[in-house]
């Protein structure tokens, strides 16, 4: 594998195909656990572990796989790396297992990982298939941090709020006044939506802003000369 190839991986599954932002799969964990961004990076975290470790599987097992059996015996693969990852955080983050709840056994459903594990993983070597799972899961993990980190702050005006659960004794950053009576709106599904319409519309305006720029920006010089040769 190339550096270009590599950096197509990264650019696809940080921003240009953020699962998120463009290809908006996954909504649920998006709208109902990133009310705050401790949650929120951690579903993120378990996503991404399994996103990586059922790439390389399903690449790794894809010749002996039927094609007829496939979507069920990728399914099974996913169900399966959910549940150690599941067992792994309610022997670890119990307090943390417990308030996500029911939405780390449902990334067996998540359309995300079961969409790469089709559609490049099933057709591409181990070592791609794995970075591919690492960068989508990189994409959905900034995503939801920032919007758990915008939802926290507008609805109670802290930060990093339930970070006792992972580290045991540390305690949110209070920052806004403490007589700050807070946004109700924002730590609701509803504002899940409109603040994801934000950060989609936000990304719009620079891929056209990006696009614009480049359009408008002068040719390099050999460009010219060798329009020039043809003309002649």
């Amino acid at each position: 594998m190339n550096r270009e190839t590599l950096k197509t991986l990264a650019w696809n599954g940080v921003w240009k195909q953020n699962t998120g932002l463009a290809q908006l799969l996954g909504l649920c964990p998006l709208l109902a656990i990133s009310s705050n961004m401790v949650n929120a990076v951690m579903l993120a975290t378990a996503t991404l572990i399994v996103m990586a470790l059922a790439n390389v599987a399903v690449s790794l097992l894809r010749r002996w796989i039927p094609h007829e059996i496939r979507i069920p015996v990728f399914i099974l693969i996913i169900a399966g790396l959910v549940t150690v990852v599941d067992l792994l955080f309610n022997a670890w983050f119990h307090g943390l297992y417990m308030v996500l709840g029911i939405f780390i056994p449902l990334i067996t459903t998540n359309c995300i990982v079961l969409a790469r594990v089709e559609a490049f993983a099933g057709k591409n070597p181990p070592l791609e298939s794995t970075l591919d799972g690492i960068f989508m899961g990189v994409g959905l993990l900034w995503v939801l941090a920032l919007l758990g980190a915008l939802r926290e702050f507008i609805a109670h005006g802290t930060f990093l709020g339930g970070i006792d659960l992972v580290i045991p004794g540390a305690e949110a950053f209070q920052i806004l006044s403490e007589d700050y009576h807070g946004f109700l709106l924002a730590s609701l599904p509803p504002g899940a939506f409109i603040l994801l319409g934000c950060l989609i519309a936000a990304k719009n305006w620079l891929d056209e802003r990006t696009s614009r720029i480049a359009a408008s920006s002068p040719a390099p010089a050999h460009q010219h000369i060798s329009q020039a040769s043809g003309q002649i």
